[in-house]
């Protein structure tokens, strides 16, 4: 696994621990606000910084997101999070956060296991190079 899958696994790791342990539930400091999806986790570049100093194209979710979004003032928010195509954007319009919650939870499990399994899959299946060095030791 390359640094950078080995870093994506850790992050989305960390951002499904920080759902479950209910991290977007309402701030001490600001009760009265709705938490923001992705912003309001430790995993943005620009969390607790409402100057938003950093682009988010450094940001390693901006592979999730579609090409058409990627300009977006808060691009992860257009991340499809569903089969059906909702997205953080869709739920805080017409769902709950209950709803956008399982929904984040979901996708989460289903990117770790897809760059879990494929971990799996390199390590199982020689590659060309591999079974050539074989043939050359007599094996």
């Amino acid at each position: 696994m390359t640094q950078e899958e080995c870093d994506m696994l850790e992050m989305l790791k960390f951002e499904l621990k920080f759902v479950e342990d209910g991290g977007y539930g309402r701030s001490t400091r600001t009760p009265w606000m709705a938490t923001r999806t992705f912003q309001d986790s430790p995993i943005c570049l620009n969390f607790d910084d409402p100057t938003r100093p950093h682009s988010c194209s450094g940001c390693m979710l901006m592979q999730f997101v579609p090409q058409e979004r990627k300009n977006e003032d808060v691009p992860c928010w257009f991340i499809p999070l569903s089969e059906n195509g909702e997205t953080a954007d869709y739920y805080s319009r017409c769902g709950t956060q209950l709803e956008l919650e399982e929904a984040l939870a979901s996708w989460l499990r289903n990117q770790i296991r897809r760059i879990e399994e494929g971990r799996l899959a390199k390590m199982q299946i020689p590659s060309e190079e591999d079974v050539e060095v074989g043939r050359l030791a007599g094996t």
